[in-house]
């Protein structure tokens, strides 16, 4: 297999060595220094299989990541925020041999009884080797991703190296991304969003990362304002821009001037993107993939942006529609709801050590069951309604996607924040639950006013039963709304 970074393995010998790789606010690295600190960490990796990596947003987490995979080593990225009995279990389950983490750091217990390799980017300042990962074959893991389940500990989603580079590879094709790009975000790196596409992306395109450390609308105007070329957020960022585009001029600028804004990890709502286009002119592309699959599906930067889709089958990625029953979905009139399976060379290989849990994600052909529900349009556009477990709503006979009620709700004067579940109803099977965070809480919009609202717009059988008010979405660390906890809370 060639290598997952060509401007390193091949590029600091000539001619990259002087590009930008990586910055993370003051501290960067060329390709030459970032070759050459690879270089020194993975001659600390020799008989090294597994390393966890104490994956904060940091220009070590990106080092550390880069050398093990070129090293050849199953990188396990670990959340800083994890507690102590997640963060026990994850490595159990994996048996990394060593931990890699920035000089210094304060570790919890677990991880702390690791060897430790500690990163230092400026400790390979010289001319050093740099490892030759191209003997790796395209199923060997590269790395060990745990996904939250809905019940029981997370599981380890194993990623082959030709996942990587399938995904980058149909997403530059997608996005027409070169070596000339310089991308900005602000993305955690213990996620295949902020590590696979917002770090390992760049770096295998030959272009380079400017990661803001946390983000903030002045940063992503900084950034955007000099020199950067691309934006990458989940939808809770791209909400914050939208507030705040009418009073910040140099952010309405930034966007303007960007060659490409994407918006993943959840749904971005309708109205942001009409909020941002109208503000900017730019539009914001969405793209569809999750944790055993990376990337599934793109807008095109040659194509049509239609808001709420997430556009079309990458290249190599098979997709489809399936009932409940698992016959394919056979027409696409943008109402007919199924489950999305995929096949491709961009899915994870298992579930390390659930052997069970790996055979019921897949059908008996290899398709992948995601659990996103989904209709496409005649032109094969594909629009998320939401999850099977918690955003299909039967009701009254009809399949309803939560996601498509909420972008409704969220067209509504009253409303700051939208959430749609499903309860029990004796009557119609299932009611709709509207969880609203009103714009002005002294006077919240009511029932009657947001069914006719949705009721309106999309039709009555769709529109919620129940209205009830929050201060506040619970939403875990990419933005996603915390639907369970809704439901159970």
């Amino acid at each position: 297999m060639s290598s997952l970074f060509p401007a390193l393995t091949d590029g600091p010998a000539g001619g990259a060595a002087g590009r930008p790789a990586l910055r993370f606010g003051e501290r960067s690295l060329t390709y030459g220094e970032l070759a050459a600190a690879a270089g020194a960490v993975a001659g600390d990796l020799k008989g090294v299989r597994t390393a966890a990596v104490w994956a904060t947003p940091t220009l070590e987490t990106a080092v550390a990541v880069t050398a093990a995979l070129l090293a050849g080593v199953v990188v396990v990225p670990l959340n800083p925020k994890s507690g102590e009995r997640e963060l026990g279990h994850i490595l159990g389950d994996s048996a990394p041999d060593v931990l890699l983490a920035a000089p210094g750091v304060a570790l919890p217990d677990a991880p702390a009884a690791l060897p430790r390799v500690d990163v230092d980017p400026a400790r390979g300042a010289g001319p050093g080797p740099v490892p030759d990962d191209r003997e790796r074959g395209p199923k060997d893991p590269a790395l060990i991703v745990y996904t939250s389940g809905t019940t029981g500990p997370p599981k380890g989603a194993v990623i082959p190296r030709r996942s990587i580079a399938s995904t980058l590879d149909a997403l530059a094709d997608a996005w027409r991304w070169t070596d000339a790009d310089v991308l900005v975000h602000g993305l955690p790196l213990f996620h295949v969003h902020g590590l696979v596409l917002g770090t390992l992306g760049p770096l295998r395109r030959g272009g380079s990362v400017r990661h803001l450390g946390r983000f903030t609308t002045e940063g992503v105007a900084r950034e955007l304002n000099s020199g950067a070329t691309m934006l990458f957020g989940v939808p809770t960022m791209y909400h914050r821009i939208a507030e705040a585009l009418p009073s910040e001029p140099d952010l309405v600028r930034a966007l303007s001037g960007a060659r490409l804004l994407v918006s993943g990890s959840a749904a971005l709502p309708v109205h942001d993107h009409e909020r941002i286009t109208a503000a900017t002119g730019a539009r914001v592309v969405e793209r569809y993939g999750m944790t055993e699959t990376l990337m599934n599906t793109s807008v095109r930067v040659d194509g049509e942006t239609r808001p709420g889709s997430v556009g079309v089958p990458l290249p190599g990625v098979e997709l489809r529609l399936v009932e409940e029953d698992g016959t394919p979905v056979t027409s696409y009139d943008g109402e007919t709801v199924g489950e999305i399976q995929v096949r491709g060379p961009n899915l994870f290989t298992e579930y390390l050590n659930r052997p069970d849990a790996t055979a019921e994600a897949f059908t008996a052909d290899g398709w992948f069951r995601t659990g996103d529900m989904a209709v496409r349009d005649p032109s094969g556009d594909v629009r998320i309604v939401g999850r099977k477990a918690t955003d299909l709503i039967k009701s009254g006979g009809y399949k309803i996607g939560a996601g498509e009620i909420e972008n409704a709700l969220l067209e509504h004067p009253g409303v700051r924040e939208a959430a749609v579940t499903g309860e029990p109803d004796a009557d119609l099977g299932e009611r709709i639950v509207a969880w609203v965070v009103p714009a002005d809480p002294q006077s919240p919009p009511g029932l009657e006013e947001l069914a006719d609202h949705v009721a309106a717009r999309l039709a009555p059988h769709k529109r919620p039963r129940v209205v009830r008010h929050l201060d506040v979405l619970p939403r875990n660390d990419m933005g996603k709304i915390m639907k369970r906890a809704l439901a159970h809370g």
